[in-house]
This record gives structure tokens, C-alpha cells and sequence, in this order.
């Protein structure tokens, strides 16, 4: 059975939605928990004369996010009494960190949301669950939202 849930937020409700549902998961078989947010850091951002100070302002605003989606998800698993870590990864793509931190991490089960975007959106954005079904090493749970 499952020993290690690697839980990707991204502050969502479908996320929070997943994080319950790994928590739930983790209770059952003893698992922990490793959550994560991904940052995309995108290659051109703050190009020009304020190159560095944009890329900073960016980054600044993306790492304050990911820990205020961490710890409203690390409420909720600590409420429920899991092990749980965590860990904040940059990257030029967010399906991408969320694949290479299962051997990094040694998870054996992602957990992770979904949002309910139409097909217009999902063929001009992409879908990072469908990318990360389709490459993970791992079973993937995907809980559904209507985000």
C-alpha cells in the first residue's frame, strides 16, 4: 500500500479539495505526506533594463504565494495528524516539478487537483494533470473541480 503522498498545491480550492483527500488516504494506510508548489519561472519575465529587479519583484510575490498555499494545506493535514514536509521548487515548467520531485521526494502516489476548464482553455493553456498522468512513474489520484 502507499507509504509516501506527494501532494502538489497551488492554493486552489480543487487543491485544498486533494490535500483533504490525501490526508483522508494517508489516516487509512499510515502514509506521510510531501507537499508541494511549484513556481514558473518564465524565461523572459521582467525582460529590459529592469530585468533583475522584475524577475525579483516576481519571485518575491510567486514565494509568497506558495507558502501561504502550503500552510493552508498543512493546516488541514496537521488537523488530521499526518507526517507531513514540504518543499517549494522553481521551474521552467510546473508538470515537470511536479514528475522529477517523485524520486527526489520517494513518493509513491500523487494526489493532486484538477480544475474544470473547458476544451478551449485546455488546448491553449494545457493541463498540468494531463501532462503529469501522462509522465509520472506513479499512480495519480486526480480529484475533480469546478474551478
Amino acid at each position: 500500500m502507499f507509504k509516501h503522498i506527494l501532494v502538489p498545491v497551488d492554493g486552489s480550492a480543487t487543491a485544498l479539495q486533494a490535500v483533504r483527500e490525501a490526508t483522508r488516504m494517508a489516516q487509512a494506510v499510515k502514509a506521510r505526506i510531501t507537499l508541494m508548489h511549484a513556481i514558473q519561472v518564465y524565461p523572459y519575465a521582467g525582460l529590459g533594463d529592469t530585468f533583475g529587479d522584475g524577475l525579483a519583484v516576481y519571485l518575491n510575490a510567486a514565494h509568497a504565494a506558495a507558502n501561504a498555499a502550503i500552510a493552508e494545506a498543512r493546516a488541514v493535514i496537521d488537523a488530521g495528524a499526518v507526517a507531513c514536509e514540504s518543499r517549494i521548487v522553481e521551474g521552467n515548467n510546473v508538470w515537470r516539478a511536479i514528475v522529477d520531485a517523485v524520486p527526489a521526494v520517494g513518493a509513491d502516489l500523487i494526489v493532486m487537483g484538477t480544475h474544470g476548464r473547458g476544451m478551449i482553455d485546455r488546448m491553449l493553456l494545457g493541463s498540468v494533470a494531463q501532462r503529469v498522468l501522462a509522465n509520472a512513474s506513479v499512480p495519480v489520484m486526480v480529484v475533480h473541480g469546478k474551478e
